[in-house]
């Protein structure tokens, strides 16, 4: 059918996550997939924003920072298709086995002060 967009699952985003040579960029956001990869030098906040998600579901901080209608309408054009049902977040939340939790017992005191901040100046950068 014309039009209709393709599945991916979550481990094929991760290999466009544009790091090597020529690859392209993907992003997950609310469970639809974007090739980013030539919209990043144009992005306002800088590349290294979307670099940080490539390849991942950037939802959570896509939301966070908000983002202006005609952003909203950039992102569609983007669209190369959808994740695969049991990718979605609603279903990976029930699949998950480790928990937030655990992925920041992971991080030393310094990672995570790293993080906070780096997501002080994104937001200063798109908010």
């Amino acid at each position: 059918m014309p039009g209709e967009l393709m599945e991916y699952t979550l481990a094929e985003v991760a290999l466009r996550n544009g790091k090597q040579a020529g690859s392209p960029t993907w992003i997950v956001i609310r469970d639809a997939v974007y090739d980013v990869t030539q919209y990043m030098e144009d992005h306002p906040g800088g590349s290294e924003l979307i670099s940080e998600w490539a390849g991942r579901d950037g939802t959570k901080d896509f939301d966070d920072f908000g983002h202006s209608a005609d952003a909203m309408r950039l992102l569609k054009t983007l669209q190369v298709g959808v994740l695969v049902a049991s990718d979605q977040a609603k279903n990976r939340k029930k699949n998950a086995t480790d928990g937030p939790k655990e992925l920041v017992e992971q991080l030393s005191p310094e990672e995570l002060m790293k993080k906070r901040r780096s997501k002080r100046r994104m937001f200063i950068l798109c908010g």
